[in-house]
């Protein structure tokens, strides 16, 4: 009798360690076919940029192709929301960006909850916005800059890639703390904006540095300043805003993001992948060129600083009365 009762012992230990195999054995395929990396926002900006070099660098390092798929509108919370309703395979991942901390609060009511309904994958950097101008601007500095507005109240339009962006809530903290009346001028991205600063129809943005970074070399806008608390090797000669407005400060963090319930093994795996590419020398480069400090760390370290940010810019946004249209 005690013989059977070993054998159908050694087969429960067997079945019930059965799932956990499974799921490594399928981390350990993934992926077997193509993997979509929903962008909220229209081609040509920061996180389709972005979306792009880690796409690349996974698509190489993983055999299938990382496709990158735009989903603009709804100030990004079309394609947050589409990557929230799909199934949690590994298959469908989010780029993370700043948009993401702001809407929790921008939007009074929202059909998901981003904390709790997407799994962080992994951070790949913290970048400046810069604040450019268009060449007809008469200001060299962000002193100049503000003598300027303040001679000239309801005059400037303020560009954005769109209400509630990363970009308009770092104007938003420049006019809170110089007391300027500029004139917001939200686009439907950061493409049309550049677009319509490049022709003189708005005068000054708070860009995304991967976004403007060329225009800016080409001689095509002006940049006074980037909006972190140290320079950017990308743009060296540039000073910080906090030079001349003591005390701002504004970063955009940007990562990679899955449907909650997301196998663990395959998170684990893409984290691990994508933090390979951040300590890669060529991917390095690539990021220190559009302006970009890698962010490497655990999902758990990418969960903490998307808590972080969501708080910060929740305190901006209600302090500056910004609204969801």
């Amino acid at each position: 009798m005690k013989r059977p009762r070993r054998k159908f012992l050694r087969l429960a230990a067997g079945a019930a360690a059965l799932p956990a195999v499974l799921c490594t054995a399928k981390a350990q395929a993934y992926p077997t076919r193509p993997v979509r990396i929903v962008v909220a926002f229209a081609a040509g900006g920061a996180q389709g940029i972005l979306a792009r070099v880690i796409g690349q660098w996974l698509s190489e390092r993983l055999g299938q192709p990382f496709v990158i798929e735009h989903r603009p509108g709804g100030g990004g919370n079309i394609g947050a929301e589409a990557v929230v309703r799909t199934p949690p395979d590994g298959y469908t991942l989010l780029l993370v960006g700043p948009p993401n901390a702001i809407n929790a609060t921008l939007y009074e009511k929202l059909n998901y909850n981003f904390i709790r309904d997407i799994a962080p994958v992994a951070a790949i950097s913290r970048e400046p916005n810069v604040m450019v101008v268009n060449p007809s601007v008469p200001a060299k500095t962000v002193t100049e800059f503000i003598a300027y507005a303040k001679a000239n109240p309801g005059t400037i339009n303020m560009g954005s890639s769109g209400n509630g962006s990363g970009p308009h809530l770092s104007g938003e903290l420049f006019k809170m703390m110089t007391g300027l009346a500029m004139i917001h001028v939200p686009y439907r991205g950061a493409s049309p904006a550049l677009t319509d600063l490049l022709g003189g129809q708005v005068q000054v943005m708070f860009a995304s540095m991967p976004s403007a970074i060329e225009y800016i070399r080409a001689g095509n806008l002006r940049a006074l300043a980037v909006t972190t608390a140290m320079r950017s090797h990308a743009l060296p000669d540039i000073p910080i805003l906090g030079d001349f407005v003591p005390g701002y400060e504004a970063s955009s963090v940007y990562g990679v993001g899955a449907p909650k319930n997301t196998p663990p093994e395959i998170v684990d795996k893409l984290n691990k992948d994508i933090n390979a590419g951040l300590a890669d020398p060529q991917m390095k480069m690539r990021l220190a060129a559009l302006g970009g400090t890698p962010l490497p760390g655990s999902p758990a370290d990418f969960r903490k600083l998307i808590a972080e940010e969501t708080d910060k810019w929740g305190k901006v946004v209600k302090f500056s009365g910004a609204r969801a249209e």
